[in-house]
């Protein structure tokens, strides 16, 4: 164990519940660090007592990895209150949370996992970590369709980084991405007049799903675990992601409080000449909110 570590991180790595949920119950006064309450700065050592809402909490934890090929219709989220929810669909036996997601409707490769740290070095900012998928849209793909993927498309007010792209035959293509953004190849896709009808991510890193079937998963080896922490040993820090992060929030929370963009905008609503782009995606998202 490190020798100092913050209570809600020792809470989390113990596998007891988030570090988010961790904070709930420091903030309650449900923890206690030798008998005293605890606050959200109280560092605990090794030999320390830490009662959780009335449970000792074991610092110790075996660390799980499994590899699951997600079948369409299972969300990526822990929430119990969804029935779809992927903790459930897996069944594991600890408590797991996925690393990063695939949409509801999308199949393929995604991790699972209880040890925190490695999450945030797979998915923070900068790591060009690839992630592969197999996509068929809803009519016959071009050379220009591929050259423009491959090159960046304008989606989420920023330009996605270059990547690569291979077609497959006909309107079924491969694409290899570093970037993780919301429902980015149906996006890109959508932004170029393509609908996506089936996406499949086949592999992460140094991971495929060889050997998995729809809806099945195993242990990653002791060998892929070695070659992804090797992989992520050279991670950037969490102070370049979070400010990485910042610039782009800040960029669109300085286009969302532009007062003259708005103006301009209404005045041309107001005039009939302003439309907003459909989007088959929002539009569907919509629909499920009602």
């Amino acid at each position: 164990m490190e020798n100092n570590k913050r209570i809600n991180k020792y809470i989390s790595d113990s596998g007891f519940c988030s570090r988010r949920e961790a904070d709930g119950f420091i903030d309650a006064g449900q923890v206690l660090v030798n008998n005293t309450i605890a606050t959200s700065g109280t560092k605990v050592t090794e030999g320390d007592k830490v009662v959780v809402n009335g449970r000792e909490i074991v610092d110790y934890i075996e660390k799980i990895y499994i590899a699951l090929n997600k079948p369409s219709g299972i969300t990526c989220t822990t929430d119990k209150k969804d029935s779809t929810n992927i903790v459930d669909f897996v069944g594991f036996r600890e408590r797991i949370f996925p690393i990063g997601r695939i949409d509801k409707d999308s199949e393929g490769l995604i991790f699972l996992t209880n040890d925190g740290d490695i999450v945030n070095q797979i998915l923070r900012a900068g790591n060009n970590h690839e992630k592969e998928y197999i996509v068929t849209v809803d009519h016959q793909i071009t050379e220009q369709f591929l050259r423009k993927m491959a090159t960046g498309v304008r989606i989420h007010q920023t330009t996605t980084l270059p990547c690569k792209i291979q077609r497959i035959k006909g309107a079924s293509f491969k694409i290899t991405l570093t970037q993780g953004l919301n429902q980015q190849i149906r996006l890109m896709c959508e932004a170029l007049g393509y609908n996506v009808v089936n996406l499949k991510r086949t592999r992460i890193m140094n991971i495929d799903l060889k050997g998995i079937e729809t809806g099945s998963w195993r242990h990653l080896t002791k060998s892929e675990l070695e070659n992804i922490k090797k992989a992520v040993e050279s991670s950037s820090k969490t102070e370049e992601a979070s400010k990485l992060q910042g610039r782009n929030s800040t960029a669109k929370n300085q286009h969302k409080s532009n007062a003259s963009v708005r103006f301009t905008k209404m005045q041309k609503k107001l005039a009939g000449e302003y439309k907003k782009k459909k989007s088959p995606i929002r539009n569907k998202m919509k629909s499920k909110k009602k």
